[in-house]
């Protein structure tokens, strides 16, 4: 048996991208799985273009026994920040709010393509996670 994950995607304008992900723990976890794909969401209106990038304005979470650690994908994979506590803390929750300077942007580190991936550790049967994030697009 592995992990019971979706990701699904709420919102998907011009501008702003809205993206659920939740997983279910059999205790086997993922590590570096693609959770936005930035050529997949959807094209300016306007013009057009694909979206090249994306930066972080909000995420909302409640995760549970584990932790969750986003990344930027890249040749070797650059965290954005890990979410959660250990199996003692119980259930973590909260909101992170990153507007006031504009989002946590991409690294641009060598190889990246614009996409962020997960990874999941101290995972164990039945630890969880629920995770919205606010995305902004960067069209190139």
């Amino acid at each position: 048996m592995a992990d019971a994950v979706t990701s699904q995607t709420l919102s998907d304008g011009d501008r702003v991208t809205v993206i659920k992900l939740t997983n279910l723990s059999d205790g086997g976890g993922e590590s570096s799985v693609k959770k936005v794909d930035v050529s997949a969401l959807a094209t300016s209106s306007s013009n057009g273009a694909t979206p090249s990038r994306v930066s972080i304005t909000q995420i909302w979470y409640d995760i549970g026994g584990m932790r969750v650690s986003l990344e930027w994908a890249a040749t070797t994979n650059v965290n954005i920040l890990t979410l959660g506590g250990s199996a003692a803390a119980g259930n973590v929750s909260g909101h992170m709010d990153f507007r006031s300077f504009g989002g946590i942007k991409n690294t641009e580190a060598s190889g990246a393509d614009g996409d962020i991936d997960l990874t999941t550790s101290g995972h164990t049967n039945l630890d969880h996670y629920s995770i919205i994030l606010e995305l902004k697009k960067k069209y190139t």
